[in-house]
């Protein structure tokens, strides 16, 4: 696996925008109201410094008060207010919050001030503990803190220097003015040293954990699969980490850029897909590498808030690979089918001159024009004949959809109306209607219905809707032809009252050679009368739907746009016309 190419730390970064938290900044942000000093080392130790600083005053008070005799009553005090903030730290350890932290070092400041005022300013021997507010608020660790207790120590100093020039306050005596002088300047010297020892520690700790974080990130990106890159709009890399595909070393990506890398043919692509990214935020493309031409490679590019890009560079060739044999596979099959259709489309004609002769011999047989038969032998000839013309109807359904298939069926448009194919049609089925026992009735517009249409197809829709029909349409069932125009659309609806489909067969019929019902039903047919329909409704630039429940019947509806002057929508009435076999 490859590593990360150059410059590793700076790099990554750039990338990640791996940034150090700013001193307890964070945790700050989100930290609760209250919470337990013991939870907090930084905390504990600030509050021990606290209490040291106390201790340590109370010591030196008990020991000028033991060792020196007449101390006066401003050192005693001097030193009290120095021990009180200390003490005061200590509610920290069952309450913190920001402002009492910021209550705590305002105490310091009092206290530092008014114990240099006390004891003689600027001047004198506690002038030092004008800086207790700063080795606090640094012993806290936090910027708020550090910046007051800056500002704080600065108004101590102040108010000391005015106690020096305006109240003209005195340094007590020698032996005393040494203790305090001691007291002071140790006091905020230690105080300043722990505090910075604690936090510099705790800041290396943070350092460690981050730099920890850091290499564990670095190393799961040269471990990963893909070459993750940073580049910019002109294509040029800037960094990248992770397996580098065949073909596109880093040390090419980094001297040539990704478009140099790239085979000469596949550069614009390449680079509209870093346009595209850097406009509208992501893009993918795939190219060959100019160093291995059988190889191919893909990148996905994404926009940075910066205005750079990342993008993730992987080996494509195998899924390259797939979809080539995919798409021969394709081309092939579709060469094949049609094939298969050229050659279906040669031997229907070829095939239905001999059996035309059938039909018409057979014809003749059965109506005895050449003299008288035995009547077995003119029961043959019926048999022939119709068995030939129920196969001369399925050549010529395979010949139709084979010449639609192989886009070599023409439509032969012409201007009629649309009523008459629907009427012939009616009138050719209305006897195998009656002989089953089923009411055929049509619903046509009273007036004539121009249209710019193809009169064999149109007739073809209908016959192959009501066959259909007919054949799943139990005794005593009905059968409806509805034609209307609105608009430029001609509708012609065939609805019966038959069994129905069931939703499984809903979504593959129409398809060619597919069936629905028992055994017995597709016996009757060949699979190709509804294909047929929506092939002619297509080419005419229409549609053709089916709207079925299984057990109360069907209705197929044909949308054509072919209606040609009509200004009213064609909506001028309709005309029933029940259709019985006797008349």
């Amino acid at each position: 696996m490859g590593g990360y190419h150059p410059g590793s730390t700076p790099r990554i970064r750039a990338i990640l925008k791996v940034t150090l938290p700013a001193p307890q900044e964070a945790s700050s942000a989100a930290a609760p109201p209250a919470r337990d000093a013991a939870r907090d080392p930084g905390l504990e130790a600030a509050l021990i410094q606290n209490l040291a600083w106390s201790a340590a005053v109370c010591l030196t008070l008990g020991a000028i008060l033991w060792l020196i005799p007449g101390v006066p009553l401003a050192v005693v005090l001097a030193l009290v207010l120095g021990a009180a903030p200390g003490l005061l730290a200590q509610l920290l350890r069952w309450r913190d919050r920001e402002g009492l932290r910021l209550m705590v070092i305002a105490a310091w400041a009092l206290a530092g001030a008014g114990a240099a005022s006390l004891t003689g300013g600027v001047a004198g021997p506690l002038a030092a503990w004008v800086a207790a507010p700063l080795a606090c608020a640094i012993a806290f660790d936090r910027r708020k803190a550090v910046s007051g207790g800056a500002a704080l120590s600065i108004v101590a100093l102040a108010v000391s220097l005015w106690a020096t020039l305006a109240a003209k306050t005195q340094a007590p005596a020698a032996p005393v003015s040494i203790w305090l002088g001691v007291l002071g300047i140790g006091s905020v010297t230690a105080s300043f040293a722990a505090a910075l020892t604690v936090v510099l520690r705790r800041r290396a700790d943070r350092t460690d954990i981050a730099e920890a974080s850091l290499g564990r990130l670095e190393s799961l990106l040269a471990e990963q699969p893909h070459l993750i890159m940073t580049l910019d709009t002109a294509g040029k890399v800037a960094s990248a980490f992770g397996a580098a595909p065949q073909g596109l070393p880093p040390e090419i990506l980094f001297s040539q850029g990704l478009i140099g890398a790239a085979h000469h043919p596949d550069r614009p692509a390449l680079q509209t897909a870093i346009l595209r990214a850097a406009t509208h935020g992501e893009a993918e493309v795939s190219f060959t590498p100019r160093a291995a031409l059988d190889r191919q490679a893909a990148i996905s590019l994404r926009r940075l808030d910066d205005g750079r890009l990342i993008g993730v560079l992987r080996d494509a060739s195998v899924q390259h690979a797939r979809e080539a044999a995919l798409d021969a596979a394709r081309a092939e099959a579709e060469a094949l089918n049609a094939g298969k259709s050229r050659f279906l489309a040669n031997m229907s004609h070829e095939l239905r001159t001999p059996l035309n002769a059938v039909i018409g011999f057979s014809d003749i047989m059965r109506q005895r024009l050449f003299g008288p038969i035995p009547d077995r032998y003119a029961e043959y000839a019926q048999l022939i004949h119709e068995s030939g013309g129920h196969l001369l109807d399925l050549i010529n359904d395979v010949l139709d959809m084979a010449k639609i298939e192989a886009e070599r069926y023409e439509l032969h448009k012409e201007v009629f109306d649309a009523r008459d194919p629907v009427s012939a049609a009616l009138r050719l089925v209305r006897l195998q209607a009656h002989e089953a026992d089923i009411a055929l009735r049509g619903v046509l517009p009273t007036e004539a219905v121009s249209i710019d249409a193809d009169r064999r197809a149109l007739k073809q829709i209908v016959l192959n809707l009501l066959s259909n029909a007919l054949k799943f349409t139990p005794a005593g069932g009905q059968i409806t032809v509805s034609l209307m125009a609105q608009g430029e659309m001609l509708e012609l609806v065939v609805a019966d009252t038959g069994v129905g489909l069931a939703p499984e067969d809903l979504q593959r019929i129409g398809r060619p050679f597919e069936q629905a019902g028992d055994a017995g039903s597709r016996a009757l047919g060949t699979g190709l009368g509804l294909s047929l329909v929506r092939a002619f409704a297509q080419l005419h630039g229409g549609e053709m739907t089916i709207e079925s429940t299984l057990g109360e019947g069907t209705a197929v509806t044909v949308r054509l746009p072919v209606v040609i002057g009509s200004e009213n929508g064609g909506r001028q009435g309709a005309q029933i016309i029940p259709l019985d076999a006797r008349r």
